[in-house]
């Protein structure tokens, strides 16, 4: 974990000037309706997931609101309202492209495909991708996945880099596909698979949630690399902008230190 937060800071731009006298795009949108749309996960714990208490949750979901904060605050909006839109796997970047949300607060890498329809903010997180398994499959890694079956989320980067890292090692695999990370370890407990691919500390938060977390464990293997993003309609400059000024401050000011202890100091 220690490696991963290095990485990310190092990895940080400084943001630029401050904004221009005339709006456009998703900042005029904000300005006139003294509303910001930011879209969560339901079950990307611990980044972003509806909490006890049914409201967002997660390490991405108070980076948007100190972002939603600082946008407020340069816009001349001290009583900025946040709305906040459940988005899934699937609508996520309908959503973002489309500006059904201004931007989204979850796990998604900042793939370059998916730079083709969306913009991304500077990188919040370094992942990658791994496997949870159950102890009695005795999966150790990729190589060991021969005839076993693997829930997965289709669509996403995850199934991309699986099927490449099963291909390199001519291993062939049982593909159980499931709708949402919920999904994933359900399918672990109720024994329909014997694996769960997912970013690793993705997998360390959803598999808590088990209903045997003792029965499971996670692999040391890595099989892909992972930047998250936060995600936004594309070619909308000045919005992106103001989105990174805000994570470069709180980078650079160190206030995103506790917010990082808060999600992820359990799993150091």
């Amino acid at each position: 974990m220690t490696r991963w937060w290095a990485l990310l800071l190092t990895s940080l731009i400084l943001a630029g000037p401050a904004f221009g006298a005339e709006l456009d795009g998703t900042l005029k949108k904000i300005k006139s309706t003294n509303t910001i749309t930011l879209g969560y996960r339901e079950s990307s714990r611990p980044f972003s997931f509806v909490g006890d208490d049914g409201k967002p949750a997660g390490y991405s979901v108070d980076l948007c609101a100190r972002v939603a904060a600082s946008v407020g605050a340069a816009l001349g909006l001290p009583a900025l309202k946040v709305k906040w839109v459940k988005v899934t796997v699937e609508n996520r970047m309908r959503s973002g492209a489309g500006g059904g949300i201004d931007l989204e607060c979850g796990s998604t890498t900042a793939s370059l495909s998916r730079q083709e329809q969306v913009d991304f903010s500077l990188m919040t997180f370094i992942d990658g991708g791994s496997l949870l398994v159950t102890d009695a499959s005795g999966i150790r890694g990729i190589s060991t996945l021969g005839g076993k079956r693997v829930a997965i989320i289709p669509g996403t980067t995850t199934e991309a880099s699986l099927t490449g890292a099963l291909k390199k090692h001519a291993v062939t695999a049982t593909m159980v596909t499931v709708k949402d990370h919920d999904a994933g370890v359900a399918a672990l407990d109720e024994g329909i698979a014997d694996a769960y691919a997912s970013d690793r500390v993705l997998l360390i938060g959803i598999g808590r949630m088990s209903k045997n977390p003792e029965k499971l464990s996670l692999v040391d293997e890595f099989f892909s690399y992972e930047p998250y993003g936060l995600m936004l309609r594309r070619g909308d400059a000045a919005f992106r902008l103001s989105v990174n000024r805000a994570l470069a401050t709180l980078y650079r000011s160190g206030d995103v230190a506790p917010i990082f202890e808060k999600w992820f100091g359990s799993m150091t």
